[in-house]
């Protein structure tokens, strides 16, 4: 993790620390001890004097005490508070906390290892496949005959290696969808590939997909719907026991997990009662055989983003309020309970998630990521009927630009055929996406630009946001002022595009920034955006450029850049 360095501080801060409360990013106090109130104090002289001149001095501190406002006053101890922050996965927000604690304390919230390897790799491919696939059918009932379940071609190396090509990462499987049907030989039922033709039921999807994402190099997640419309016992306490017993299975026979996967549909069982989840004792399970593994969407490491269109919000926020009652907050701020066992699936459907404002009203705040998921096709399982209603290599594209752009992670769908194998045109379409996103970043047009911050803390050149080598960053040194970057390309260059990285390892903290090109005379605004995050990509109609700025206008701490990118994109907007 990168350290922060401490804030420089204005020596107008303390005197403007009542105005903490404004909407505008507040300035850092500075703290009041005699030193920093009067240059008189810290002066040769002061320090050469005895006697009278001390009791003087002495007498001119007493008199602040009483006369200086108490917010003033306590200017120090917020400095103090504010160096103290930790870097937490999860922070607690008291209720003496001022505003600005509050914000620091939010820009202080950072991902765990898990959640930043997952979302590192950007894209990772769902695929839907099981016994839907050869009923031509979205949402089995349970009561499907498993002798239909033969792929006679089955080969997810193949998809391991196209996948791959395209730029993906990951690959998610149907472990289990909501009809019940299991792709590897399960003890716990007989609805499975087991009972199928294929392999004479000796054979286990699960196995041969999990080796596959291994010998390329991808990382392997299942999915396991809680909905199960076959099992008899659904709808009982004792499916709970079922449910655990199938997940057990899947995170200790096929290596390493990188992602488990949990919808939240709930449906009635065989009497009439809908199932009551026990998430917690799942998450138990997940945490004890795959602690790599993230939890995603009905869980406590990755969120749903809301919709199945694949693009994210405008201001797409990984710091969340985390709701959950006053004893289950004291038990996890006190460590006497893990998160995992409080933690309940929430819904998140909202426009505004974690807004300054639901951050100034909230008890506790956690990083909890979005991951954006679409199919490529209209349906999520295949469809011999919509081979010609695949989305165009330019549709994933501009997705790829409203998720990943957007500080998400982006799972698109990819479901295999009644072979076993992703049809051609789906195929033909994810080459035409990765050579859109090849070709649209393979050149940072502002990789040797002069480039000067108006302000830097030590340590931190503004050089490594362009130096595509670097694994450094550029922090600022949160004054309370914009924050202007200026750079000057090598020559002039046609754009159409922004992208920026916070180095999230200190947080998300950008609130609102602007690009601006400079023309003959002034300075033009060509783009806007408010969150950045992990990535964000901000496109804008195409502009000759030679000098540009940056200019960050809303900060909850001291920003820190890990990139900033300047392309024209190989695909019409």
């Amino acid at each position: 993790m990168i350290p922060e360095i401490n804030s420089k501080r204005s020596r107008r801060g303390w005197l403007l620390y009542s105005k903490y409360e404004s909407p505008a990013f507040p300035p850092d106090p500075v703290e009041t001890d005699p030193g920093r109130l009067s240059p008189v104090f810290s002066s040769g002289f002061f320090k050469a004097k005895k006697g009278k001149l001390a009791t003087w001095a002495l007498s001119v501190l007493f008199l602040l005490w009483n006369i200086v406002p108490q917010p003033i006053l306590a200017a120090g101890q917020q400095t103090k508070a504010q160096e103290e922050i930790p870097f937490r996965n999860i922070h607690f927000l008291e209720p003496g906390d001022s505003n600005r604690i509050r914000l620091l304390k939010a820009a202080r919230v950072i991902p765990g290892q898990r959640q930043l390897t997952w979302q590192k790799r950007e894209l990772a491919a769902f695929i839907h496949f099981g016994i839907n696939t050869f009923t031509d059918q979205e949402l089995g009932e349970g009561t499907e005959d498993p002798a239909v379940f033969n792929p006679t071609a089955f080969d997810p190396g193949q998809w391991a290696r196209v996948l791959k090509e395209a730029g993906f990462k990951m690959i998610i499987i149907t472990a289990k969808h909501h009809d019940g049907f299991c792709l590897w030989p399960t003890q716990t039922t007989d609805y499975s590939v087991k009972k199928s033709p294929w392999q004479q039921g000796r054979g286990d999807i699960i196995k041969e997909v999990s080796a596959a994402c291994r010998k390329e190099g991808l990382a392997f997640g299942f999915y396991l719907s809680p909905w199960d419309r076959h099992e008899k016992t659904y709808g009982s306490q004792a499916y709970n026991e079922f449910f655990r017993t199938q997940l057990k299975e899947l995170l200790t026979n096929y290596g390493p997990v990188a992602e488990v996967w949990f919808d939240g549909y709930c449906g009635e069982g065989p009497n009439g009662r809908k199932q009551e989840y026990e998430w917690n004792s799942y998450y138990e399970l997940v945490r004890r055989f795959q602690p790599e593994a993230v939890i995603a969407i009905s869980g406590p490491d990755v969120r749903w983003v809301g919709n199945e269109n694949g693009l994210a919000r405008e201001s797409e926020w990984s710091v969340l309020p985390l709701p959950l009652s006053e004893g289950e907050l004291a038990g996890v701020s006190r460590r006497e309970t893990s998160l995992d066992m409080v933690f309940r699936p929430l819904n998140l459907m909202g426009e505004d998630l974690g807004s300054r404002e639901k951050i100034l009203q909230a008890r506790a705040l956690f990083w909890y990521p979005a991951e954006v998921d679409v199919s490529i096709r209209p349906g999520w399982f295949y469809h011999q009927s919509q081979d010609n209603q695949v989305k165009s290599g330019l549709e994933l594209f501009n997705i790829y630009l409203q998720s990943v752009g957007r500080n998400s992670v982006l799972l698109l769908n990819v479901p295999a055929d009644r072979r076993g194998l992703l049809a051609d045109n789906d195929i033909k379409v994810l080459q035409e996406f990765r050579r859109l996103v090849a070709n649209s970043f393979k050149k940072n047009l502002a990789d040797r630009a002069r480039i000067k911050a108006s302000q830097t803390a030590a340590g931190h050149k503004i050089e490594a946001i362009i130096d595509g080598g670097s694994e450094a960053c550029w922090l600022a040194t949160d004054n309370g002022e914009p924050i202007i970057i200026e750079l000057e390309l090598d020559k002039q260059a046609v754009i159409n595009c922004l992208e920026l990285q916070e180095e999230i390892t200190l947080g998300q903290r950008i609130e609102a920034f602007k690009l601006e090109v400079r023309d003959e005379q002034d300075w033009l605004q060509v783009a806007k955006g408010t969150t950045v995050g992990y990535k964000r990509l901000i496109t804008f109609p195409e502009i000759p450029a030679k000098k540009l700025r940056l200019v960050i206008t809303s900060s909850r701490s001291a920003p820190a850049l890990k990139k900033l990118g300047l392309y024209k994109l190989a695909a019409p907007l």
